[in-house]
């Protein structure tokens, strides 16, 4: 499409916004003068929606200017609010800035976004503002130092990914680097961040100009390389893009990409603090955009440093008609960019980043991901070589220290869990059939801890999800600082694989997972509300049958998330963990909050029905729980003594007497009945033998049977008593 076409279509949008203006207002109304004049900036601007713990406000301060928040008694500063044009000045796609208010609580998180004013064409006649509110909400709960890109985070560690509009690419990388520096510039005046100072490079004189090749190998030149498949496109033998860039200030880089003569005019253009750096590429793909109009930002590249985002205006570009270095291959696309920014410095690293459009081939949904490279000079452009750095810590690695504590708290649960289910048989000697108090009181608390500390304070539900996204990175790409991004998950995840390797599925599913906790405490309550003799167990028969259920369904899911992953995450709601967790009953739409509602009827009536029939991260545990290291004891007359069976509340135990141990919750029931001598029937039969032969009772052996007896009484023993099998069989 040509500048021209661009313009007319643009100009086109305009009109028809005035036309939707006229017909009943929208965010292109007029904005009152006092918003940006008077010093009391809440008087006219709703600074409560942004900051909901704050009472009253302090007048303008500092510069650039913001307000104080405080609680209830005037005395405490909750946080603070600032309008974004008294800070930064980031057009949109109408070459507008987006008039936003932001509030800010004292640790530097975000705690509201409202645009008050905006131009953009394409939200006012094709797009709902809808949709750009829901994108500012995105950024509530993050701390403005963080580095937040639009799309999905790239490889970067230390990156975060914020969803974008499609479409509107342009207003929402303008807004994203609008929330982010109007928040970061008053985080360094209240003391938020700490400011570091950057030294600016200083550059030795130039030698021989380098070939192509040379500033490739020295990484003078960077490269970033995307596929079709990358972006969703099909393969047809070209690239999507193939790009190279670098910093030209640095003279020996400077003169091998420009030639002396051109090197010389850039040098006289640029003003003291402005740097260069030049873009060539080749591939159906294009770093300058092709939403691109005058006056507005080059929507599809930026530079980046530390917490730091910088973008490129219409006036901060120059052709670039060739490359004198010796073996530059042709590009199609070349260009030079100013970078016009006192807080950029060349001394240390910087990033490059390319956002660019991807297509779900299943859906044609639109999405945008981040593809970047790193670029520091190497040491010998420096006069002095290149300064000490020290990178920040990882984003995953301030979150691990961030929830230290809590993060100490669950691994001491986590290892009482595992030591308290290690003294299993223990607990079962102490316990009978009829009284099960040391087994079930242990199991209450953990229930307990899990539902309201894991499930509704953490978060931390695991779920089918995460065991998708594994056999992704296992088959395309492996990012550790993915996993590690949420501590809690990434904990349960190695116990529950460290478990499952040694017990099977049972302890997290039975003992552990914070929905199935929630289930078996409705189901008990339930019970003792009077409920209990309307409680029932499907008969085996069709219990045989619908335990494969969950199976297909983790099947199914499986296989559609290698043809869209967004796709199979929407079918993973099968999963009622984020209604009950994440977002709540309430939240959420008819569909989902009846299902969720249908699944808890059920639960007060029979035990874990979700877990036993449906679950596909309970199937995603049970096919590995197949090769489990210890199983429960069983007696030899185990297969064709049904009382385990009979009181199996997960219907595990066949009409043989094997435990499948793919569905078995370890609700240890029957390894209390192996050690009752007044319940489990070849104790029962052992001990009246014994009483009538006027023989005393011994404890309970490891074996489940009575221990032998010494002397002339095991003699008398084994003339009055007949000989009884002592097999243990471990399931």
């Amino acid at each position: 499409m040509s500048s021209i076409s661009r313009t007319l279509i643009g100009f086109l949008l305009l009109l028809l916004a005035g036309a939707c203006r006229a017909g009943g207002g929208s965010y292109e109304a007029e904005l009152p003068p006092e918003l940006t004049n008077s010093p009391d900036l809440c008087a006219h601007a709703p600074c409560k929606d942004v900051l909901p713990g704050a009472a009253t406000f302090s007048p303008r301060m500092g510069r650039p200017s913001y307000v104080e928040g405080y609680a209830a008694d005037g005395r405490e500063a909750v946080g603070y609010v600032f309008l974004s044009t008294d800070i930064v000045d980031i057009p949109g796609y109408s070459g507008k800035p987006v008039v936003t208010l932001i509030g800010m609580d004292a640790k530097g998180l975000i705690t509201g976004v409202k645009i008050l004013k905006h131009s953009e064409p394409i939200l006012l006649v094709g797009i709902p503002e809808s949709e750009l509110t829901k994108f500012c909400a995105q950024y509530i709960g993050r701390f403005v130092g963080s580095r937040i890109e639009v799309g999905k985070a790239s490889s970067d560690e230390d990156t975060l990914g914020v969803d974008a509009i499609s479409g509107a690419t342009v207003t929402v990388i303008a807004e994203n680097q609008l929330i982010l520096r109007s928040g970061y510039e008053v985080a360094k005046q209240v003391g938020i961040v700490a400011v570091r100072p950057r030294p600016a490079a200083k550059f030795v004189a130039a030698a021989a100009p380098l070939s192509w090749e040379a500033l490739l190998e020295e990484g003078s030149v960077q490269h970033i390389a995307v596929t079709q498949t990358q972006v969703g496109a099909e393969e047809n033998g070209e690239p999507y893009i193939d790009l190279y860039f670098g910093y030209l200030n640095a003279p020996g880089v400077g003169v091998s990409v420009l030639g002396q003569d051109n090197y010389d005019r850039l040098l006289a253009d640029l003003k003291p603090g402005e740097h260069a750096i030049f873009i060539v590429a080749n591939g159906t793909g294009s770093f300058k955009g092709s939403g691109f109009v005058r006056g507005g930002i080059y929507d599809r590249i930026q530079v980046a440093q530390e917490v730091d985002s910088f973008t490129f205006r219409d006036t901060d570009y120059q052709n670039l008609y060739s490359v004198a270095a010796e073996g530059a291959p042709e590009f199609h696309e070349a260009g030079i960019f100013i970078l016009r920014s006192a807080g950029f410095t060349a001394a240390f690293p910087w990033q490059l980043q390319l956002l660019a459009n991807k297509v779900d081939e299943a859906t044609g949904a639109r999405a945008f991901v981040n593809f970047q490279q790193r670029y520091w000079l190497a040491d010998r452009y420096f006069d002095g070589g290149r300064p000490a750095y020290h990178a920040p810590d990882p984003t995953w690695m301030r979150v691990w220290k961030a929830k230290r504590l809590e993060i100490a708290g669950l691994l001491l649960f986590l290892g009482v869990l595992a030591a308290t289910y290690g003294q299993r048989e223990r607990l079962a000697r102490r316990a009978t059939h009829k009284d099960k108090r040391w087994v079930m009181w242990p199991k209450y608390f953990f229930w307990t801890v899990s539902v309201f500390y894991i499930g509704f304070h953490a978060m931390a539900q695991p779920s089918v999800t995460q065991v998708l996204t594994w056999f992704h990175a296992l088959v395309y790409e492996w990012r550790w600082e993915l996993f590690l991004s949420d501590p809690f998950i990434f904990i349960l995840w190695w116990f529950m694989f460290l478990t499952l390797l040694w017990w099977g599925r049972g302890l997290f599913c039975g003992w552990l997972c914070p929905y199935g906790a929630l289930t078996e405490l409705i189901y008990r309550s339930a019970g003792r509300l009077g409920l209990q003799r309307f409680q029932f167990l499907l008969p085996g028969r069709v219990h045989d049958r619908l335990k494969w259920v969950k199976y297909a369904v983790f099947a199914g899911l499986l296989g559609v998330s290698f043809y869209s992953m967004p796709l199979a995450e929407r079918l993973a709601e099968v999963e009622p963990f984020k209604t009950t967790f994440l977002v709540g009953v309430f939240h959420r739409s008819w569909p989902f909050a009846t299902f969720w509602a249908v699944l808890a009827f059920a639960s007060a009536f029979t035990e874990r029905p979700f877990c036993k029939y449906l679950c596909p991260l309970g199937a995603g545990l049970a096919i590995p729980s197949t090769f489990r290291l210890f199983g429960l004891k069983r007696k030899a007359e185990c297969t064709s003594c049904a009382a385990c069976a009979k009181g199996c509340g997960s219907l595990a135990i066949d009409t043989t007497g094997r435990i499948d141990q793919r569905e078995c919750l370890l609700c240890l029931d029957c390894t209390v009945l192996y050690f009752d001598q007044s319940a489990c029937p070849p104790l029962v039969k052992e001990r009246k033998a014994r009483e009538k032969a006027g023989l005393p009772l011994t404890a309970i052996g490891d074996d489940g049977y009575l221990l032998p007896l010494d002397g002339m009484k095991q003699a008398l023993a084994a003339a009055r008593m007949k000989p009884r099998p002592r097999a243990v069989t471990p399931t």
